[in-house]
């Protein structure tokens, strides 16, 4: 026990000194820490450097909040629609006729088939757009369905859509507004934004840092469903009328077909017009959309192409000659703030719909410096408390035991930096919760060494038995609240997540230091001092 190869006590310590200097950034400046990446040779990895700080969270540095709804009616009405458009295709193949058209109801949609040998056809064929919600699980699929269908004697078919099919729409909407919403937010070039799920149809959103709710609001409340149509030559049949940039608001025809969407474009940047010298989108589209695009302006030369942003067009230029390249640019009556934003929507993609806020609100950096300085006092309090307990109670033992600890939080601060952890007031919280049950380890290993001691053990004998010992009882405990953290990271989110790895890193750094480095020093006293008997 109280030998230790000089190969362990060398990788011991090298081991705290790397996890402590990973948590040295955090006592520079963002610009030192930028000149060091800068001024780094390029043959040292980029992890080894004193660059990665812990990232303030919201309620720390200040920043935005938004909480954003799914618009329900808006989801549930396309549903309609797509179905619709199922019908009258599923119809156009299997060439049957009805009467009266396809109507549209407050779920769903019918229609009016006589023919009871059409609608033997049709019903196997509606049957089919009718999935089941959700995926495969442990029990097969389940019962309930996207669409409820139904018939009457007279021929009429009923095609409406659950209130489960609902859901998982909804539910498979919000799953792919909040990847947009990331894509948008890491736009912004802010650190760590705070994107999840808040109930069934609601997102919310927290951005450290960004003293800009508006702009927030901007990119987040905007669809940004892009569009390339044809200009229509009269009104009438196949033909939106669109409010128009180019005729100061005022309709005008198009085309109903869409050319290109903007889920082909693979990049969108904002530049200069390099003749006018006025903001402008630089795009380009994948493949698929550049051999449409391609065709289109072939077969239209001379027409104009209507530009469709979030069903207004916001540009249409006439077709001088082909384009073949897959690129082009989105120009208007922008300014350099406008033209960053479409570019950010734009190489995000499209909302999958309507969304409103619902909640926002912004916390001010002097607010979370307030935390900040609230959250360092209680956490040096409590180590001092802490300190002068032990050293009181274990004298020398006891400062030890204070060695040990300091390097538990600076090892978890040298953990989080690693990880880009977001550090938040309940991780404070977490951060002294930790320093009570550092020394706990400690408790129950120096209590054990003084039952054995009047048990009549030697001095020697008795240091061993106390780590020996106390060992499982000491796993066994942080096992425990390793799984209650490991819970709490599961299931919780925002700063309950948050607290949860402060917590699991402050549990395994308590393995290293309480029991690990403890033990090393005592061992490096024994052999200095050679006591007799305990020192408590």
């Amino acid at each position: 026990m109280l030998r230790f190869q000089a190969r362990k006590v060398i990788v011991l310590l090298l081991v705290l000194l790397f996890g402590c200097g990973l948590a040295l950034p955090n006592l520079f400046s963002p610009e030192t820490r930028k000149a060091i990446e800068q001024g780094a040779p390029s043959w040292i990895p980029k992890f080894l450097l004193p660059i990665h700080a812990v990232t303030l969270g919201l309620d720390l540095q200040g920043g935005s909040h938004v909480l954003l709804e799914i618009d329900r009616a808006d989801l549930i009405r396309s549903q309609i629609m797509q179905l619709r458009d199922d019908v009258r295709r599923i119809l156009r193949e299997e060439r049957v006729s009805f009467q009266g058209g396809i109507g549209l109801t407050p779920r769903g949609v019918q229609l009016r088939v006589p023919d009871v040998a059409d609608r033997a056809k049709l019903l196997p064929k509606f049957r089919e757009l009718a999935q089941p919600v959700g995926t495969l699980g442990a029990f097969g699929p389940s019962g309930n369905q996207t669409i409820e269908i139904s018939e009457t004697p007279e021929g009429v078919i009923q095609l409406n859509v659950t209130e489960a099919g609902s859901n998982e729409r909804i539910r498979r909407a919000v799953e792919q507004a909040m990847e947009v919403l990331r894509r948008r937010v890491d736009a912004l070039g802010t650190t760590e934004p705070n994107i999840q799920r808040q109930g069934l149809d609601r997102i919310l959103v927290q951005v450290p840092g960004l003293q800009d709710p508006q702009r927030l609001k901007d990119i987040l409340g905007q669809t940004a469903k892009l569009q390339f149509r044809m200009v229509a030559d009269s009104p009438g049949g196949d033909v939106d009328m669109l409010p128009s940039q180019d005729a100061g608001g005022q309709p005008i025809p198009v085309q109903r077909q869409v050319i290109v969407e903007g889920e082909d474009l693979i990049d969108a940047q904002p530049a200069f017009d390099q003749r006018t010298s006025q903001p402008i989108v630089n795009f380009r589209f994948n493949i698929r959309g550049a051999q449409r695009f391609g065709q289109a302006t072939t077969e239209n030369l001379g027409r104009a192409l209507a530009i469709v942003l979030d069903n207004k067009v916001i540009s249409a230029p006439v077709i001088q000659s082909p384009i073949t390249g897959g690129s082009g640019q989105i120009s208007g009556n922008f300014t350099v703030e406008a033209v960053n934003n479409l570019a950010i929507l734009l190489r995000a993609g499209a909302l999958p719909a309507k969304m409103t806020i619902v909640e926002e609100r912004t916390v001010g950096p002097g607010l979370g410096q307030d935390s900040i300085q609230a959250g360092k006092m209680a956490t040096l309090i409590a180590t001092v408390l802490v300190i002068l307990y032990m050293i009181g109670t274990y004298g020398i033992f006891g400062a030890i035991a204070s060695v040990a600890l300091l390097v538990h939080v600076c090892l978890i601060f040298g953990l989080m930096s690693l990880l880009g952890a977001t550090m938040t007031l309940p991780g404070i919280a977490g951060i002294v919760l930790t320093i009570g049950t550092a020394v706990d380890s400690n408790v129950l290993i120096y209590e054990r060494m003084r039952e054995e001691s009047h048990l009549g053990r030697s001095l020697v004998s008795a240091l061993e038995a106390g780590f020996t010992r106390a060992f499982a009882t000491i796993i066994d405990s942080n096992m425990t609240m390793l799984i209650a953290a490991v819970a709490l990271f599961s299931l919780g989110s925002g700063p309950v997540r948050g607290f949860a790895v402060v917590f699991i890193l402050g549990i395994l750094t308590t393995v290293i230091t309480a029991v690990t480095l403890t033990r090393m020093m005592i061992a490096l006293w024994y052999r200095l001092a050679r006591p007799k008997t305990l020192p408590f």
